[in-house]
């Protein structure tokens, strides 16, 4: 960015992003939009390096730079991301970022910057262990619990993507300050694709939260064919088989949202989402939404979706065959999601995180009406 065009108020931000799980796609979407608001993005990317698509994809939004580190999630102690806080400032100096938006809460622990620091919680191991365990996070994962609340006293801002997700930080953490929400969007323009009759549903399977385990069960159970897209295998070696779901692998961004505009149903088994990015951009194509019945769901698809309890796989199927059986009921309730679904656009999310900037700067972050 020149001297001259700082000069006319345009503004730099370093976002953190992975190429495992959702954090991607909300970077993408954000970064488009604040594009559209003369803010420059430069993405620092960590953890396993991402495929040619996203690599293009993130250079028609921004500037990518993949460091050499890990994700927190993803080493087995705090040493293997000593570093991460140090890489991210200096990388921020280079690029002559005016603010640091990091999408791990341990990325800020103990960081010597001068910028002031917005910090996304999307979700993490101490939350995902109340979720899904129903314990704390063990002993030999405490340090994950340190450096999040390390990360969250040193951020300006610490966002939550739903309401629900925030209530669940402050369950796990005590009182944080400077919390605020900010729900999650999609870009996904809405659909009337014709529907086929088949249920979908996409997560990252390896991952005990998304529940995979209920959904094959429930599968056994359904008239219809029920596809499963996303990665079966994590990270760190975990698994997840299919056996009576049609597993459809890992696929790009296109040919899911191709998949999820022709799909009557979908389906998240989730026993833990902080936010739960598939179901909303279901929602943009119509379809009709058979989801968990935990708070995020409840929160933001109540009246809009049918709920099953994530731990009756009957329940799912008995869902499942009801909206198999009934159009009128299936098309209704897909037109009561995609009228829910309008409420999270990108550009209010990026209003929203226009105006936290904004704050945290004491100084307008949004050059649009300039």
């Amino acid at each position: 960015m020149s001297e001259h065009e700082r000069s006319k108020g345009h503004r730099r931000v370093l976002m953190t992003v992975d190429a495992i799980g959702g954090v991607w796609r909300y970077a993408m979407d954000l970064g488009a939009a604040l594009k559209s608001n003369d803010i420059e993005v430069v993405f620092a990317g960590l953890g396993p390096f991402p495929a040619d698509d996203k690599i293009a994809e993130a250079g028609r939004v921004g500037k990518l730079v993949w460091l050499d580190a890990p994700l927190d999630w993803t080493v087995e102690n705090e040493e293997a991301v000593a570093e991460v806080p140090g890489l991210i400032a200096a990388l921020a100096r280079r690029e002559q970022a005016d603010l640091l938006h990091l999408n791990l809460p341990s990325q800020a622990a103990g960081m010597e910057t001068n910028l002031p620091i917005a910090v996304v919680c999307h979700s993490c191991v101490v939350t995902w262990f109340a979720a899904v365990r129903g314990r704390e996070v063990p002993p030999d994962w405490q340090w994950q619990y340190r450096l999040n609340q390390e990360g969250f006293a040193c951020a300006d801002a610490v966002i939550a993507p739903s309401r629900s997700h925030a209530r669940a930080m402050e369950a796990a953490y005590g009182a944080i300050g400077n919390l605020q929400v900010v729900h999650n969007a999609s870009a996904l323009e809405a659909s009337d694709e014709p529907k086929q009759g088949f249920v979908l549903a996409a997560g990252r399977w390896w991952d005990e939260g998304k529940n995979g385990a209920v959904l094959d069960k429930a599968a056994a159970m359904t008239r219809w064919t029920v596809a499963a897209a996303g990665a079966t295998t994590g990270p760190n070696g975990q698994t997840m088989r299919f056996r009576h779901a049609d597993c459809r692998g890992e696929l790009s961004h296109e040919r899911m949202s191709a998949l999820t505009r022709r799909a009557a149903v979908v389906a998240s088994p989730s026993l833990y989402e902080p936010f739960g990015l598939a179901a909303l951009e279901a929602a943009r194509s119509g379809a009709a939404l058979v989801l968990s019945d935990i708070p995020t769901y409840r929160e933001i698809w109540d009246g809009a979706a049918l709920f099953a309890d994530p731990h009756r796989p009957d329940a799912f199927a008995d869902a499942f065959n009801t909206l198999a059986d009934d159009p009128q009921l299936r098309s209704a309730f897909g037109r009561k999601a995609r009228a829910r679904s309008a409420a999270f656009s990108v550009e209010a999310q990026a209003e929203a995180m226009c105006s936290i900037y904004s704050g945290m700067c004491a100084r307008d972050f949004s050059t649009a009406a300039e």
